[in-house]
């Protein structure tokens, strides 16, 4: 007798929301048709994909109705909001970050790399440079 396996299904982007208020995250279609899913004061914006997977492309901390980003200064993490504006990280924060993070790929059914879960990961880097003039 022959063992067969069988195949993998993969979900569909409606399947993957549902996870993802099954476990406790929130939804809300935004103006530009992206997808912004948050939980606490941790938020990401989402894309359905042309390959059938979600594309997560906005992860931080909301900032009023905005995320911001967090960005590594070499020295210290910070918040960046759109309009520019800073505001120094907690490593509660970060913390929260990353299990945000790890709870939303697991939530999707997406692969959690080995490097990306030993910690938070820095959407922007603004380390100290020497300019040429």
């Amino acid at each position: 007798m022959f063992f067969r396996r069988k195949s993998p299904k993969t979900p569909t982007f409606e399947e993957r929301l549902e996870s993802l208020r099954g476990s406790g995250f929130r939804t809300d279609v935004r103006p530009d048709g992206r997808l912004q899913v948050s939980r606490d004061a941790c938020a990401a914006t989402i894309k359905d994909a042309p390959d059938g997977g979600p594309r997560i492309q906005r992860v931080g901390r909301l900032s009023g109705d905005e995320i911001a980003l967090l960005v590594d200064a070499g020295y210290q993490k910070f918040w960046q909001t759109c309009d520019g504006r800073r505001i120094p990280a907690l490593a509660r924060q970060l913390q929260e970050l990353h299990e945000f993070q790890e709870d939303l790929r697991e939530a999707l059914g997406l692969v959690s790399l080995y490097h990306t879960a030993l910690g938070t990961t820095n959407d922007l880097h603004l380390y100290d440079r020497v300019r040429s003039t």
